[in-house]
């Protein structure tokens, strides 16, 4: 079984150290930090990181090929493996087109994207020239790298949509479908596991993390609101796959976009959030997360990643799941 945390680009590089070495003492497998705009950079949040710990793996969750040429992926993934001893893991995804559109990025042929980015890396990382005339690349044979890169790093596919799914588990080396609720798992598994059917066989086995949003604090109202802001913020980029879970629209998210991106009345937006909203993640105590984690490992999952808010005291949530949540999820696990 493997335990990941996740967290946005938001906080100071001091904090980021505190809290990757927090979850390397607790036992975690993973750390992973998002890239999304107009907050810091994860590539640099990533190497402080990785001098500031020894065995937790670090990832981006995620980087895109729209604002960050693959080449320049390519670059970073093998220097981030030499700075890390190869600990890095690369998580990319197509990136969600609202926010690409703040910077005046299209997103076309997503699935073309992606696939063409991540077979283009790994020839890059084994040395090969990639001259490609794709839907999405156009690169002459001048595209190799001029070092030598330690391996081909990890990909972890971030995923939302059947098709992207279905990628990921063809080719991913990992995937990171975004599940919110836990319960979407059951929704999501059998478009990765068509992927599956056709993935070649020489790849790495696959590294199905489930991820899920938890918000967890002994004062239950302040967990309620800082998922509750993450809600307001995310609600309508979520794929309609998750609002299906939860009967959910992408109508019902319009007056908390409204007040969020248009009014700038953030605590409005944080109070149109209601309780069917909140089931896309699991708020309150370690045994509430429990519960709603337990039917997944007797369903098989093998890696649970818990991402942002995760509460609001962060240090207290990655202890609080270091030391009441993964044992019994591990003694779980042995005990069948």
């Amino acid at each position: 079984m493997r335990f990941s945390i996740r967290l946005n680009n938001d906080l100071t590089i001091s904090e980021y150290i505190a809290l990757a070495q927090a979850a390397e003492k607790f036992e975690f497998d993973q750390f992973w930090v998002s890239d999304d705009l107009f907050f810091r950079s994860a590539p640099v949040l990533l190497a402080a990181i990785a001098n500031a710990t020894t065995r937790i793996e670090i990832g981006t969750c995620v980087l895109n090929p729209y604002t960050l040429n693959p080449a320049e992926i390519a670059m970073l993934a093998s220097t981030l493996d030499e700075l890390s001893n190869n600990r890095f893991r690369l998580g990319l995804a197509a990136g969600a087109r609202d926010f690409l559109e703040w910077v005046g990025v299209e997103q076309t042929h997503p699935l073309a994207a992606m696939r063409e980015t991540i077979e283009a890396i790994r020839a890059l990382q084994r040395g090969e020239r990639v001259e490609i005339r794709g839907e999405f690349l156009h690169w002459t044979n001048e595209a190799y790298l001029r070092f030598r890169a330690p391996r081909v790093t990890p990909i972890y596919v971030g995923a939302l949509s059947p098709n992207m799914l279905a990628l990921a588990g063809e080719i991913g080396d990992g995937v990171l479908p975004l599940l919110f609720p836990p319960e979407h798992y059951f929704t999501v598994k059998p478009f990765v596991a068509k992927g599956l059917e056709i993935r070649d066989r020489r790849l790495r086995h696959l590294d199905f993390a489930a991820c899920i949003w938890v918000s967890l604090s002994a004062d239950v109202s302040a967990a309620r609101r800082v998922l509750a802001q993450k809600i307001a913020y995310y609600g309508h980029a979520l794929s309609p796959l998750i609002w299906a879970r939860l009967n959910l629209t992408r109508a019902d998210f319009e007056p908390i976009t409204r007040a969020m991106m248009v009014e700038r009345d953030e605590e409005r937006a944080i109070a149109l959030v209601d309780d069917r909203m909140l089931k896309i993640g699991v708020v309150g105590s370690a045994d509430d997360v429990i519960a709603r984690l337990e039917p997944l490992v007797n369903a098989g999952v093998t890696h649970l990643s818990f991402g942002p808010p995760l509460g609001p005291d962060l240090l207290y949530a990655i202890e609080l799941l270091g030391t009441r949540v993964l044992p019994h999820l591990r003694r779980t696990t042995n005990d069948e």
